[in-house]
């Protein structure tokens, strides 16, 4: 069976096993650390330079103050809102090993949690994108309210403008998703109920 023109990928993964100089040092590094490689890493590795900016600003960001949870529901609000089926199976996937429930999961797609702290960083980022980065002065006395530092606050738009990126990365390379496919959320809510 033949895959339709309209999802066929636009720009193709690397081979690892093919790879050379540096795009095979950053594969290599992938591979190692996640004990796979992912089809959007192997697509960035197309352009080594996107692949190590990619790799070093996540580096980077999970030193910050955010924890991993909070970075993954930030992750699927902004797919979400971007309509990234890629990201949201990633992150989706990814949620769960770093213990978030399947409620967790649905609702961070909607940009809702159950802690109130979790839900202001959520609507915070969801505003972000929506607003393309120009919120306005209550958005952000809103979210100083909700007992954000000024540093934690440059981390949630870091972590907006990181997720996207890999969202729009995916839907321009149209990424075949290596990971399970999700349902959307509305759906899985009525199927709970």
């Amino acid at each position: 069976m033949s895959v339709p023109e309209e999802q066929r990928p636009r720009l193709q993964a690397v081979d690892p096993r093919t790879a050379t100089g540096k795009t095979r040092e950053l594969l290599d590094e992938v591979q190692a650390t996640l004990g796979m490689t992912p089809n959007f890493i192997r697509t960035m590795a197309a352009a080594p330079a996107v692949l190590e900016a990619y790799l070093s600003f996540s580096k980077a960001l999970s030193t910050g103050a955010l924890p991993m949870r909070l970075r993954q529901q930030i992750a699927l609000t902004v797919a979400e809102a971007n309509r990234c089926d890629y990201c949201l199976a990633a992150h989706t996937a990814v949620g769960r090993v770093v213990g978030l429930s399947q409620d967790d999961l649905t609702d961070s797609r909607l940009g809702v949690s159950c802690d109130s702290k979790a839900q202001a960083a959520l609507q915070f980022s969801l505003k972000v994108v929506q607003q393309r980065g120009c919120v306005g002065d209550d958005d952000v006395a809103r979210i100083r309210r909700a007992r954000y530092s000024e540093g934690e606050i440059a981390e949630l738009v870091a972590n907006v403008a990181f997720n996207i990126f890999t969202n729009y990365f995916n839907h321009v390379a149209r990424t075949e998703i290596d990971f399970p496919e999700v349902p959307d959320p509305d759906h899985q809510k009525e199927s709970v109920q």
